[in-house]
């Protein structure tokens, strides 16, 4: 692999732009994609923040679910943000009737654990890897991660509850770094794509 990998954003639904600048930012050529025959030709994907039952009936959709799903048990490198970290999870303690996950992570979530859309807030989230000091992190109807199996490797908590996982090449928060100008999550994962490269 170069030096600058291809990394997608799933564009389905959520923050995708704000993504793709993070990844250019991090030194990746990023490109969006929403079609089965996009995730040809990258190194990595970000699946975004959004609305974690609408990303799933989507990707059912648009053909993406299987081949995501088969990607990821294949080694595809994967970054999943807030309703990305919930696509990412093996478990959904509480899915919405007919939810589903591509999976990668061997955690249950919670959805919207920290609360709806009006008790969002930002806060500061010490994450192992990651030089520099704490990272902010926006937490929009975010999610938590209720427990983890024996390899997944947590990266961060806060108010006691899990926000930031590691599994093999599938990275995930509860938070949105791409909101806050700090690329350097975005970095870490840049970093592991070359890696798994």
């Amino acid at each position: 692999m170069t030096s600058t990998p291809t990394i997608g954003v799933l564009a389905l639904q959520g923050d995708v732009r704000e993504h793709l600048t993070a990844l250019a930012a991090a030194d990746a050529a990023a490109r969006p994609v929403r079609r089965p025959e996009e995730l040809a030709g990258i190194d990595g994907l970000v699946i975004p923040g959004g609305e974690s039952t609408t990303i799933s009936k989507l990707a059912a959709l648009f053909g993406l679910m299987e081949p995501l799903r088969a990607a990821i048990a294949d080694g595809l490198p994967v970054y999943g943000t807030c309703a990305g970290l919930i696509m990412v999870a093996d478990k959904i303690l509480d899915p919405r009737s007919g939810q589903e996950t591509f999976g990668g992570i061997d955690m249950i979530v919670r959805r919207n654990a920290f609360g709806r859309q009006n008790e969002s807030f930002e806060a500061v989230v010490d994450v192992t890897g990651i030089d520099g000091g704490p990272v902010e992190g926006v937490f929009i109807r975010a999610p938590w991660v209720e427990s983890v199996g024996a390899d997944v490797e947590v990266l961060a908590e806060y108010g006691g509850h899990v926000v930031a996982v590691r599994q093999h090449r599938v990275l995930a928060t509860s938070f949105h770094p791409e909101l806050t100008g700090d690329h350097r999550v975005h970095e870490l994962f840049v970093d592991g794509v070359r890696a798994a490269g």
